[in-house]
Formats: C-alpha cells, structure tokens, sequence
C-alpha cells in the first residue's frame, strides 16, 4: 500500500521503479480512490509484487483503476465487499476491461520511461464524437442568417410605432 506518488515521481524512485520492472517483478498496479486512510486525503495504491510470476504473467503489468471503486463518506471513503470483489476479480482474471483494467507490456512501461502512472494506460475518459465542422459551420450560418430576418422584422415595427427616428 503506498501513495500514488511512487508511480511516476522521478530521481531515486525513478530507477528503483526501473529496477524492480526491469527485473520483471511487479505483476499489478491497483489504484484506489482518494480518502480511504484516516488522515489523508490523497489516493493510494497496491504494487503486486511477485518474484514467481506465472509464465503467462511474465513480461506484464495488469493495471486496475479503482479510483471510483469506493462507497463515499462524509469524513472518510470506503471500500464495500462488492468493491473489494471487483478489484480482487480484475486481478485474478488479468485481461483488458475498457475503462477499468488493461495488461501492458513492460516495453510499452519502458517507452513511457517506467511511469506506471494508472491514467497512462488506463483510459478512463469516453470517446468524444467526432465533429463535423463543415456541418456546424453551414448551421450556424443558417442561424445567423435566421437572427437577422427576425432583427429586420423588429426593427420594421420599431420603425412602424416611431421609435427608431
């Protein structure tokens, strides 16, 4: 259990970070979500650290975002079993969920200069939709276009009733 801190700070947690992956021993980063340690607010993390790593494990790090794996509370978050169970299953299933948990490659975390920051590798923002601007652009004249035949039309009774002189 450590902060999340550890995952990306640079200098001498940099290379033991580097170490440790190089040697292939961490199996999984599990996030957790912020304020679920009295006195402290910040988010915390799990390191699976394994010197026995299965063959099909090997040369991999499972990452879980479990930041919004948590029952809120008024002064203080917590985890309830079923959150418990999720993280604990996403971890013994080690595959990809979208949005939750992926397996990258420790040369994909080497390219990345051996950051296991969670967010990195696990997307868990939705995909915007793609913006046809040509289309938004030929509305917006529409509406302008719109706007000004009203303004013309208002300005038309002005002139009527005699306030525009």
């Amino acid at each position: 259990m450590l902060p999340h801190g550890i995952l990306f700070r640079g200098g001498a947690e940099a290379k033991i970070r580097q170490g440790i992956l190089k040697d292939d021993l961490i199996e999984a980063v599990i996030g957790l979500a912020p304020n679920l340690f009295y006195g402290t607010g910040i988010p915390a993390c799990v390191l699976i650290i394994n010197k026995n790593k299965e063959t099909a494990r090997q040369g991999k790090v499972l990452f879980v975002n479990g930041a919004e794996e948590m029952v809120e509370g008024k002064n203080q978050n917590t985890l309830s079993e079923a959150n418990v169970t999720r993280l604990a299953k996403a971890f013994l299933a080690f595959n990809d969920e979208e949005r939750f948990a992926r397996v990258v490659g420790l040369d994909e975390i080497a390219k990345n200069d051996y950051n296991l920051n969670i967010a990195r590798y696990v997307q868990t923002n939705e995909e915007e939709a793609l913006i046809d601007v040509a289309e938004e652009v030929r509305v917006l004249k529409e509406l302008i276009e719109a706007r000004d035949k009203a303004e013309a039309t208002m300005l038309g009774f002005l002139d009527e009733l005699g306030y525009t002189k």
